[in-house]
């Protein structure tokens, strides 16, 4: 063939483009496309709520399981303690049915043991508000232990709730020895970056705060009506305000946002009410249906 009267196969007068040139041309050419697509907002995590009450029994082992098989971006739970100085997993701090059965009608967990509160099975009768829950029986209550074991599993964070009362103080110890006792815990298993720890009673967030600073405050609220920035700066600053999802508005999250504080709403179940928090812009939803709520975070954006 041919080398068209050229020593390297270019026709004559036609010059090589300096790689320079071409590479401003290709950065112009990116620049503007910036600029006619549209930016993604940012992903809306999942956090499974008592693990995936929907589908397992609330707050055990085989509920936290079956959450990070699905890939949840955190595992919310509640927390306890035994007579014995043992933080467990229980919204309630009265074991009873349906939830749980065992040797009594019930029994308030700060005065059983752990080997006493091992007596309970809590995955033998199906929760009835939820129609897909699988029972699992001989399902005892973990303890926080038995959940920090299982940060091997993925790179889920924990949302962790001090359970604690202000009108029933024998409930729990007090607001700071819970929150040393669980720091105590997060340190021994090196888990500090990974951990939330959310509370209605914002006294043991203020005693959070102080010993660890580092640890993410998360301040729950169900009806409180004010400004989510106003509720985090009664909450020690907490970095998360996570409030009853109907009290969620696409100002509020905005004003929030720009105070540097996420929005993480509870709990919220139906398609509905999912689309409404993600048009509101929230950071992320704690749902008892975790797999359904990613499946349909994936295609409803």
């Amino acid at each position: 063939m041919s080398m068209l009267g050229t020593q390297w196969g270019r026709p004559p007068g036609l010059r090589r483009t300096p790689r320079s040139a071409r590479r401003a041309k290709l950065a112009c050419f990116l620049a503007a496309l910036c600029t006619v697509l549209p930016a993604q907002p940012p992903r809306i995590l999942v956090h499974g709520h008592r693990g995936a009450r929907a589908r397992r029994p609330e707050n055990t082992l085989p509920a936290f399981e079956y959450a990070i098989s699905q890939g949840v971006d955190a595992l919310e739970m509640d927390m306890a303690v035994t007579k014995d100085n043992v933080i467990v997993i229980s919204h309630d701090p009265i074991l009873r049915p349906p939830v749980c059965t065992g040797p009594e009608d019930h029994a308030v967990i700060h005065t059983l043991t752990l080997a006493q509160v091992r007596q309970w099975d809590c995955g033998a009768v199906r929760n009835p508000a939820f129609a897909t829950q699988q029972p699992v029986p001989g399902t005892p209550v973990p303890t926080l232990d038995d959940v920090f074991r299982l940060a091997t599993r993925g790179t889920f964070d924990y949302n962790i709730e001090t359970k604690s009362f202000p009108d029933h103080p024998e409930y729990t110890p007090p607001p700071d020895e819970f929150a040393r006792m669980v720091l105590a815990k997060i340190r021994e298993y090196h888990l500090e970056r990974r951990i939330i720890l959310q509370s209605f009673d914002f006294r043991t967030l203020v005693a959070m705060r102080k010993l660890a600073p580092e640890i993410r405050l998360s301040a729950l609220t169900e009806s409180d009506p004010r400004d989510f920035t106003a509720i985090a700066k009664d909450a020690a600053n907490a970095e998360i305000v996570s409030p009853n999802f109907r009290l969620v508005t696409p100002e509020k999250v905005a004003a929030a946002h720009a105070a540097g504080i996420q929005v993480v709403p509870w709990t919220a179940n139906t398609p509905a009410d999912w689309q409404r928090l993600i048009d509101a812009h929230v950071d992320a939803i704690i749902s008892d249906d975790p797999a359904e709520l990613i499946r349909y975070l994936k295609t409803h954006r």
